[in-house]
């Protein structure tokens, strides 16, 4: 009778790790002289894992060794201090309070509507009150680079959108770009996925959605570049299609290129479990394919 066959590495956060990467890491456990965050920072040095801009890729690398503790992989020194306690649910009305009125923008004002992204720890707040509150998803939580913006006319917040790190295999948008496996694997960075597009319910304005995403696709690849010193090529998302038509995506020049199949990357019978999702992407760059297949 044959035996199963043992993979030879294990994926974490886009990254596959040797059965000797494993062993060198359980080797530096047991030296019993580094911290969770120093021995992150280690894997980092030793394993030469750094961020396209050239930086250690630390807070990916402490998610994954927490993984690979959780999978019994390895067995991590117990944290320094203890887990924070989650934040207790604030009042709607305490850091956003809600309009007196509906908001309608005129098509002037809509001319003059503006993103900033989420740098302060105002901001920030506010923008996890409004997807938490509003957004079917709630505000969720995201690994290794992200961006967040707030839209605002006036002294009013009209608008959230929160970017994040590219689904790691969708047949349908890597069939579109053209990818084999090898460059999905090296470039996959350079697609960012728009996971998150909140506009309050109070606010009631035609043409707003696709303004946003007009504004976000002339700006985002500059402040991603900011940030975290490349740019993106492509943006994706994802529109659960019991809930939304994706109109908006559509009116400002998303390329709907397919249909999730449900399946989700845990599942392993080949059966739908999750509601499907058009697929929509935007290019940043006229020659997109050839930057991603390079």
């Amino acid at each position: 009778m044959s035996q199963p066959i043992t993979p030879s590495y294990r994926r974490f956060s886009g990254r596959d790790f040797t059965e000797q990467e494993l062993e060198t890491i359980r080797a530096w456990i047991s030296e019993k002289t580094l911290c969770r965050e120093h021995l992150a920072r280690r894997v980092c040095q030793e394993f030469d894992w750094i961020n396209p801009a050239g930086k250690l890729k630390t807070m990916s690398c402490k998610v994954t060794l927490l993984r690979m503790h959780r999978a019994g992989l390895i067995v991590l020194p117990a944290p320094k201090r203890a887990a924070p306690q989650r934040r207790k649910k604030t009042d709607a009305g305490m850091l956003l309070p809600l309009p007196q009125s509906l908001i309608t923008l005129s098509a002037e004002q809509l001319r003059y509507v503006r993103l900033d992204v989420v740098q302060t720890q105002a901001d920030r707040a506010i923008y996890h009150q409004l997807l938490q509150a509003h957004h079917y998803l709630g505000a969720g939580s995201m690994a290794g680079a992200q961006l967040r913006y707030l839209a605002r006319s006036g002294g009013e917040v009209v608008g959230a959108l929160g970017f994040g790190a590219s689904a790691w295999l969708v047949a349908a948008r890597d069939h579109f770009i053209g990818w084999s496996d090898s460059s999905r694997r090296a470039r996959l960075h350079l697609v960012v996925n728009n996971n998150r597009f909140l506009i309050p319910p109070w606010v009631q304005t035609r043409n707003l959605a696709s303004r946003l995403l007009s504004l976000l696709s002339r700006r985002i690849a500059a402040d991603w570049l900011s940030r975290y010193g490349y740019s993106p090529v492509l943006l994706e998302t994802f529109v659960e299609r019991e809930r939304f038509t994706g109109a908006c995506y559509r009116a400002a020049n998303w390329i709907e290129v397919g249909t999730t199949k449900g399946r989700g990357k845990l599942e392993k019978k080949h059966q739908t479990v999750l509601p499907l999702k058009s697929i929509l992407v935007y290019p940043l760059q006229k020659h997109f394919r050839a930057a991603l297949s390079a």
